[in-house]
């Protein structure tokens, strides 16, 4: 484990990471409160990974619930560099794939992984098969727990805990911590420890901006910022999967270095896009908030709300996509005369005004 966290860079545990690890190397449940980019995925991987070194059974040891495929594919590339020197095996099981997938995943959950990485509702399709064997499960992890719920993934999360064993280490990990994830976590922890660290609070090292905009300036203002921007990696975030097209079609008629994230896609044309951006082969990103916690990129130098988001949280976990591991970045927020009040329930969450940007189009 310290050959591999020495080889990835890991020198200094993020504050995440010095409450959580000690709690689960002692085998506590444990529910954590923590915004993105704050090192959560190494928190809960590092400490499993050390207990399946020391207790290898050959069955299914580790078992992850992810909102998207996006956070399952995150998270299994973090699973190969943290376990590099400890040979633990890993995988991602998310919808989207071929059958070619489906019957490898079908071989994992029979034969035995140490951590399967799964979205809900792919995980329910072998499920209702009645050959997944999850009776050497020790440790369950649910991440991003609070968009599960939002996303209506309530029902499937009781029907999956209902096939593991009583007797496991439950960890849950949320950026928000709203009544239904304290419904959630009184019926499938034991006597949790909690750790809360700040939250709703985007990062220090980020430069946020609100441009009152009307929307037909919109067009104008993105293409002067991104033609001055020096940044090397810009991610914008739109409402819809409608508006990201017409936003990509607009921004590639200009020449601009640009693809789009959206449901329409294949899998395989969605890795490719986050593959080129992540190996800045790709400049520009634009997607919805499907990415706003399923990337993780340290060196993202710009975001850009084109849309103001709906819920004043996502636009913590939007702007959570710059500025982390400790770096700096810049947001930027267009706001039309419609979203003055999204504008405010966001001030009124992270509890300061937002600066105004001057408008020159």
């Amino acid at each position: 484990m310290l050959e591999s966290l020495d080889s990835m860079g890991f020198q200094t545990p993020t504050p995440i990471q010095q409450q959580a690890i000690p709690l689960i190397l002692d085998r506590k449940d444990i529910i954590a409160c923590a915004q993105t980019g704050t090192g959560k995925t190494a928190a809960f991987l590092l400490p499993v990974i050390n207990h399946i070194i020391k207790e290898r059974s050959g069955n299914i040891s580790t078992l992850v619930i992810v909102p998207t495929r996006e956070l399952a594919i995150q998270i299994d590339e973090a699973l190969q560099g943290f376990s590099y020197f400890a040979n633990t095996s890993s995988l991602a099981i998310y919808g989207g794939n071929n059958g070619m997938s489906f019957e490898q995943e079908k071989k994992a959950l029979t034969q035995g992984a140490d951590i399967i990485i799964a979205t809900p509702g792919r995980l329910i399709s072998h499920l209702n098969m009645g050959y997944v064997n999850f009776k050497g499960v020790r440790h369950l992890i649910l991440d991003e727990a609070d968009r599960m719920l939002d996303m209506g993934f309530s029902e499937d999360i009781a029907k999956i805990t209902r096939f593991l064993p009583t007797q496991r280490q439950t960890l849950l990990f949320s950026a928000t911590m709203p009544p239904k994830i304290r419904t959630l976590a009184k019926q499938i922890l034991k006597n949790p420890e909690q750790i809360s660290l700040s939250i709703s609070k985007p990062a220090e090292g980020v430069t946020q901006r609100v441009y009152p905009v009307a929307n037909e300036q919109k067009i104008p203002l993105i293409r002067r910022i991104l033609k001055e921007s020096e940044a090397d990696s810009i991610l914008i975030f739109s409402g819809t999967k409608l508006k990201v097209k017409q936003l990509e079609k607009e921004l590639k008629s200009m020449r601009f270095d640009i693809a789009a994230i959206h449901s329409d896609l294949e899998q395989t044309q969605r890795n490719d896009v986050l593959r080129a951006f992540k190996n800045k082969k790709l400049r520009i990103l634009v997607a919805t908030d499907i990415l706003s916690r399923g990337i993780d990129i340290d060196s993202i130098g710009l975001v850009i709300n084109y849309d103001v988001p709906g819920d004043p949280e996502d636009y913590v976990h939007r702007v959570g996509r710059t500025a982390r591991a400790q770096t700096t970045g810049e947001a930027i927020t267009f706001v039309n005369a419609a979203d003055q009040h999204k504008l405010k329930r966001i001030e009124d969450l992270i509890g300061y005004k937002l600066e105004l940007g001057k408008l020159q189009v």
